[in-house]
């Protein structure tokens, strides 16, 4: 307890899943936590929760992503922690890919997320008491998967673009890192675990064979963002119970999970 007492960190899309966890666990290790999202009634609620600030961002609009920060050092005289957890996913396969879903996925995963890595790392830069920057990325960004072209281009162009942001703050004592999440229940991917045969074929490729929590990846975060993580900068830490070292589910495993657990339900 007490890891960040004293200390300033933001979390875009701290109102919900893994932006949740990462803020309550900001939070009850004593930093003053500023959440960040399009919608303010919801950043509020769980800011007030925590004791922290709510604030409305979009992080589409570079504007917006300056003021934020702007109004965080005005607010608190600090910023040590950014993280961002803002995004988003829909599948769609390449031949189906329309402009404006691409630029959309895009305007958010990638852009976004760059407005963010310059002004909390200029922000960081110039106050002079260096901090640490986290994204959420995803396994998808390295392991393929049908459906997630724009979604996990997206996801391994930050991916890239953090370890560039890494070198060119790193004489400023600003650390960039990413987080690279499993497939966890959030109120993004409830969807898939509706279907019990789906989370069977995802604990059958993580070597420690379970699912992981939102929890989880605050824990990541956190340590990153910590001064246990000092010596840690440009890396993309896979938080997936080694799922990356095996594949993702394929249609065809899918298919044979499904086959074998209607085969093991009791006939009605």
């Amino acid at each position: 307890m007490g890891t960040f007492t004293d200390t300033t960190a933001v979390v875009v899309g701290g109102h919900s899943g893994f932006g949740e966890a990462i803020s309550r666990t900001l939070a009850e290790q004593g930093a003053t936590v500023v959440i960040a999202a399009r919608r303010t009634d919801v950043v509020d609620a769980v800011a007030d929760e925590i004791g922290g600030i709510g604030l409305g961002c979009d992080i589409t609009d570079d504007a917006q992503v300056r003021a934020l920060v702007d109004t965080t050092v005005e607010r608190t005289g600090r910023l040590d922690v950014f993280v961002n957890c803002a995004g988003y996913e829909h599948s769609t396969p390449i031949a189906d890919l329309e402009p404006d879903d691409l630029a959309a996925m895009h305007a958010v995963q990638i852009q976004g997320a760059m407005y963010c890595i310059r002004h909390a790392g200029n922000a960081m830069r110039d106050l002079g008491n260096g901090g640490a920057f986290t994204s959420i990325s995803s396994l998808t960004a390295q392991n393929p998967a049908r459906g997630l072209a724009a979604y996990a281009s997206a996801k391994a162009g930050l991916e890239y673009a953090t370890k560039i942001a890494a070198v060119e703050y790193g004489d400023a004592g600003v650390r960039f890192n990413t987080v690279a999440a499993a497939l966890i229940e959030t109120p993004m991917t409830a969807r898939v675990f509706s279907v019990a045969p789906a989370i069977q074929a995802i604990r059958e490729m993580t070597p420690l064979g379970r699912m992981g929590s939102a929890q989880d990846i605050a824990n990541a975060v956190v340590f990153l963002s910590s001064g246990l993580g000092s010596f840690i900068t440009g890396q993309t830490l896979c938080v997936d119970g080694g799922a990356s070292l095996l594949a993702l589910p394929t249609p065809q495993m899918y298919a044979d999970v499904g086959r074998r657990w209607q085969e093991s339900q009791p006939e009605s």
